[in-house]
């Protein structure tokens, strides 16, 4: 049977996880609507603006390739995402209670380890 305070924490989890849920998929939702909306935009572009040959253009073998741009991107967001867990379980521990021993206990208070 579950305490009042073990069952706050449950109801605790259950909603942050249910906010999460919804976060990712309004992101989800969003990243949908702009892709059609891009989409549609470079239809409609393609039927307007005359064909330019990519080759034609000057230094166009020096870009990167799509591909290799959103790697990057990834591959940047990977490493700040990781920095910032990073961060955050710094500040986790620095906010922790310094404890002695193995036990998990607090130390005494100075003022009341002399009494």
């Amino acid at each position: 049977m579950q305490t009042n305070e073990e069952s706050t924490v449950a109801e605790s989890r259950t909603t942050a996880q249910e906010v999460q849920a919804e976060i990712l998929d309004a992101v989800r939702k969003g990243q949908e609507a702009v892709a059609d909306a891009i989409r549609q935009w470079a239809e409609r572009i393609q039927t307007i603006a005359p064909s330019v040959p990519v080759r034609n253009l000057p230094y166009a073998d020096r870009l990167p390739k799509p591909e290799e741009m959103v790697a990057s991107a990834c591959h940047v967001a990977e490493r700040v995402l990781a920095a910032q867990r990073a961060f955050a379980e710094r500040l986790l521990q620095a906010t922790r209670p310094p404890t002695s021993g193995t036990n998990g206990t607090a130390p005494p208070d100075a003022g009341t380890a002399a009494k």
